[in-house]
């Protein structure tokens, strides 16, 4: 049987997630009894950040008693190395909040796709809809729902590429200084871009073998079928039509379907072509292993001004960086960490904290490593540095435990 939910004997107390907790408040009750837990007093005021990511530890929600909050200004009683107490606490609570607006719209897309294959009428409204939340995700912490999309569910390829090249697109857009309406052309462009892979058959989209040249014409075609849904769905801006119609169109003019180069491709379409394809290379796909962030990085990298503009791509990588937060990594020392905040400047140097020793063992504390801040040695190398990224699950670590 399942555990009775807890019950507060108080009925004036009020129910508050812990990560919503601020310093100041009265933690007059917990989840559980307070023998099931281990803090030594029943009933407290919360001192800080170091304190509350300590009760997340143990509890999910609490039960304060605003008659007993108070003013905090003194912080007392570190229970964790602070900074990376409070880098963890503020990403966790960004992730938290962005975590419901991505599931909803992937749910949201999950459904556009559904209708699609049933009567093949695209509902641009919802996409819209779904959209919207994850652009106030966005502006609010664009770290945290790009770490959420490098973590998420791979299981139905197409509408979840198709979100998460909405989120790239958004990202990207807004480090380039777009205004929310931009984005939300950008995103919505994005996420429609594809709708017309719905009209292939699965001997072409789960095909792991070479494809046969009307295979890959075939393909191209996708971008046809994409207009036809989109102009019979009507009220789409020529924006987002624009984007469709060239996301498969590069820098250097061997894309499709027109073989246009350089400024001739709208913007919002250049963007749209370059988040695609670092998705499609980090993503587990019938015909290709999914490859690391940082080998995805690499390959854009070589394609600056030929597949793609490079100032874009240089954009593209100070963005999100060649080791994307929420990515797992192995420092020189043997010490492995989890990326929790990019240095713009120095995109080989982000901000991790360790979870393991140099002998691969979990940490018992919580430490911030600013690789940006360790000095050269005289030969001109620094003291640490990131020798590779890991995959998922390396070392029993699942990077997403550090945002949940």
């Amino acid at each position: 049987m399942d555990p009775q939910p807890y019950i507060p004997s108080d009925p004036s107390l009020i129910e508050v997630p812990v990560l919503s907790l601020q310093p100041g408040m009265y933690v007059a009750e917990l989840d559980r009894p307070w023998l099931d837990s281990p803090f030594a007093t029943q009933g407290f005021v919360v001192k800080d950040d170091e304190e509350i990511e300590f009760i997340s530890q143990h509890c999910s929600h609490v039960y304060i008693d605003p008659r007993n909050t108070v003013r905090v200004n003194v912080l007392t009683e570190k229970r964790f190395k602070p900074r990376a107490a409070r880098k963890r606490l503020d990403i966790r609570r960004d992730f938290a909040r962005s975590k419901v607006d991505f599931e909803s719209a992937s749910e949201a897309m999950a459904r556009v796709f559904d209708q699609i294959q049933v009567n093949r009428r695209l509902d641009i409204t919802s996409v819209k809809k779904a959209i919207n939340p994850l652009i106030d995700s966005v502006f609010r912490n664009p770290e945290a729902v790009a770490a959420l999309t490098r973590m998420k569910d791979t299981h139905e390829y197409f509408f979840n590429h198709s979100l998460s090249v909405a989120v790239w697109s958004a990202v990207l857009g807004r480090h380039l200084g777009f205004e929310k309406s931009d984005l939300i052309d950008l995103a919505t462009g994005a996420a429609v871009m594809d709708v017309g892979m719905s009209e292939l058959g699965d001997n072409i989209l789960q095909n792991t073998g070479v494809l046969s040249a009307a295979e890959v014409k075939e393909i191209q075609n996708h971008v046809r079928y994409s207009l036809e849904r989109l102009n019979e769905t009507g009220g789409v801006s020529k924006t987002v039509l624009n984007l469709v119609a060239c996301h498969h169109e590069r820098h250097d003019g061997s894309g499709y379907p027109m073989g246009l180069n350089g400024a001739d491709i709208p913007l919002h379409a250049r963007i749209a072509g370059l988040v695609d394809s670092y998705d499609a290379m980090t993503t587990q796909r019938p015909h290709a292993p999914a490859r690391s962030s940082f080998e995805a990085m690499q390959e854009l990298a070589d394609m600056k001004d030929a597949a793609f503009q490079g100032s874009l791509v240089e954009h593209f990588i100070q963005t999100v960086g060649m080791f994307p937060t929420g990515c797992l990594v192995e420092l020189n020392t043997g010490e492995v960490g989890v990326v929790v905040e990019q240095n713009v400047t120095r995109r080989l140097r982000p901000k991790v904290i360790l979870v393991t020793d140099d002998q691969k063992q979990k940490r018992g504390d919580m430490t911030l490593l600013d690789l940006s801040q360790f000095a050269a040695v005289q030969d001109g190398t620094p003291t640490q540095w990131i020798t590779r990224e890991l995959q998922v699950g390396a070392y029993d670590i699942n990077p997403v435990d550090y945002f949940l």
